[in-house]
């Protein structure tokens, strides 16, 4: 395992954003109670936080008001199989000018959700500041890169 030093960050983050986008879904550990929780998420590389969005009153953002700590994971096919694993702390987002940063960072098309903008009252972005996060390749076995926060 490589640990990724400061002056690598940038183009390591780069690099977990290009194999994301290979992905393009992945599945989110939330915590209800005391019972883990997966469901498939779209998140989006923002720098080096990451955004998805969620209705206010779903169980992935109850959850979160509960528990913000999250686990994410992202797994590329063949031929690259490519695998990040991010683990962090998921932020609720309620004011508008972040909620309109959000709206434009992610990378998809949120009126498909439901949501008609940034001040849609269904519109709840929830930003998710990695403490972890892994880039390797076959699940895990290769190549295996590691930045901590």
């Amino acid at each position: 395992m490589h640990k990724v030093s400061e002056s690598e960050k940038a183009d390591f983050f780069r690099a977990v954003d290009e194999a994301c986008k290979k992905a393009v879904w992945c599945a989110i550990a939330t915590v209800a109670g005391d019972k883990p929780r997966v469901r498939i998420v779209h998140p989006t590389w923002d720098g080096e936080v990451l955004w998805f969005a969620t209705g206010p009153d779903s169980p992935k953002a109850k959850q979160l008001r509960q528990n913000p700590n999250v686990d994410i994971q992202y797994q590329v096919a063949p031929p690259d199989f490519l695998h990040v694993m991010v683990r962090g702390t998921a932020e609720l987002i309620t004011d508008q000018d972040t909620k309109n940063h959000a709206w434009e960072a992610i990378d998809y098309d949120l009126t498909q959700f439901g949501s008609t903008g940034p001040d849609d009252p269904s519109f709840l972005p929830i930003r998710i500041t990695p403490s972890r996060v892994e880039l390797s390749e076959m699940f895990g076995s290769m190549n295996k890169r590691v930045w901590r926060g």
